[in-house]
């Protein structure tokens, strides 16, 4: 009788983990000792700067009502510098994940160009009253609602079809972005020194032109967006792969794009409308975030992002607030030095 050929067993396929353990995030025990050290110098910093920003060069005797009404104005400028930081760190990490470049921001999306817009659109057409027509609550949400509707055309017309492609979107963005941008700067030669002063005010990013009236809108979206990004921070790990690597891997790449670019546009829409565009703070904050962490699993990423760019911006204001009386030139000089790391990342040809 013929031998009967023994069966061999299949290998068995198992999916990759959900979500991995410290030690396969970092590449040896002193890394990750590195960057818990790193988490919390960059907490204690944070937390200084904070206390720093509270209380220092109060006027009014302690314990008094002027310094508690003095301490709460001031408590209410962190809490914008708190939901900015978050908006910018995360959705810009997010983004560059999703595009797959770390030399690119989701202000190349014409945010900020559509920001400027609408303001000079609301001022050329309503001369000056058109700053105060833009102020409110009701104004604030719609400000937010054009940008992710305008996002979101951008995404569902250049990404869905059989020929959607990611890059495409981009540079239809830098060109959308451009022609609103080269519209804004017709009108405001159109304006009167006195209104072209004016809105110049309010196209400067300043914690200053946030009001207090748009907290309770903008800190549930905040929260909301910030917090899915976190959620999804392994599905992002595998997007960070690449296309197709994350298809072999079961997951839905082009679904998985579009929901992280809709929670960005939700982010930087809220950041935008509440204290005006700042371009190059989220590349900052991103980039060094990287070199800090030193691994790619964004749930160790993000809270070095945020905590990096909570410490540069406090920082900044503080400083310049208190030793160089010039409060007004923080956003300035944290463009300048974005814009100065930007072309220098980009002159290294990406290479971080």
């Amino acid at each position: 009788m013929p031998e009967t050929m023994p069966v061999s067993a299949e290998p068995a396929v198992t999916a990759p983990p959900a979500e991995l353990r410290a030690s396969d995030v970092f590449p040896t025990p002193k890394a990750r000792r590195r960057y818990w050290i790193l988490l919390a110098a960059l907490s204690l910093l944070a937390c200084l700067f904070a206390a720093g920003t509270l209380v220092w060069n109060n006027p009014m005797p302690f314990g008094s009502s002027g310094f508690w009404r003095i301490t709460e104005m001031r408590a209410t400028s962190l809490v914008v510098i708190v939901i900015v930081v978050v908006c910018q760190a995360t959705a810009t990490v997010a983004f560059q994940t999703a595009t797959n470049n770390r030399i690119i921001t989701p202000s190349i999306m014409g945010f900020e160009a559509l920001y400027v817009a609408i303001s000079t659109a609301a001022v050329y057409f309503l001369g000056a009253v058109g700053v105060v027509a833009l102020q409110g609550t009701p104004q604030f949400l719609l400000q937010i609602a054009l940008m992710v509707f305008f996002s979101l055309a951008l995404y569902g017309w250049l990404l869905s079809g059989k020929y959607g492609n990611l890059q495409v979107m981009l540079l239809v963005g830098i060109i959308l972005g451009g022609g609103l941008g080269s519209v804004s700067t017709f009108m405001q030669r159109l304006l009167t020194p006195s209104e072209f002063d004016i809105l110049t005010a309010r196209l400067f990013g300043s914690v200053s032109n946030a009001d207090a009236s748009y907290l309770p809108v903008a800190i549930p979206l905040c929260i909301a967006a910030a917090a899915a990004l976190w959620w999804r921070a392994c599905k992002l790990n595998l997007v960070a792969l690449g296309r197709d690597i994350t298809t072999n891997l079961g997951l839905n790449h082009r679904r998985e794009i579009m929901i992280v670019l809709f929670l960005v546009s939700v982010l930087m829409a809220v950041s935008t409308a509440l204290i005006g565009p700042m371009t190059f703070l989220g590349f900052l904050v991103a980039t060094l975030a990287y070199q800090f962490a030193n691994t790619y699993d964004h749930r160790y990423v993000f809270p070095v992002a945020v905590l990096t760019g909570f410490v540069v911006l406090t920082g900044a204001y503080f400083v310049l607030k208190n030793v160089f009386y010039a409060e007004g030139a923080v956003s300035i000089i944290i463009e300048a030095v974005g814009g100065s790391v930007f072309l220098y990342v980009l002159l290294r040809k990406g290479r971080l």
